[in-house]
């Protein structure tokens, strides 16, 4: 039985993105653990922190907070065998969601 995956994303989540590709209508889009986000005056391979404005079933809309976000780059499927990173020494101010 196919289980629905709820989106990893809820509006008002800010997070530092690179742009993958641009969409048809010119918009950017990035990715968050595979579900698509659509992000309003951007372009490929730019680093933008990012507000979600909408979430849907299968995709999310995003507004620009700021650009040049330092993105750390997220691992993928293809690696089979990631080497483990130690956790960054810093403290983060933010919430996103977590806690």
């Amino acid at each position: 039985m196919f289980q629905e995956r709820a989106p990893p994303v809820a509006v008002g989540d800010e997070l530092n993105l690179k742009v993958e590709s641009v969409g048809a209508k010119g918009d950017g889009i990035a990715k968050v653990q595979g579900f698509v986000l659509f992000i309003a005056g951007t372009k490929q391979g730019e680093n933008v922190k990012i507000r979600i404005t909408k979430v849907l079933k299968n995709v999310g809309f995003a507004e620009v907070v700021s650009r040049n976000a330092v993105v750390q780059e997220e691992a993928t499927s293809s690696d089979p065998d990631p080497e483990p990173q130690e956790a960054p020494k810093y403290e983060d101010s933010e919430n996103f969601g977590e806690g």
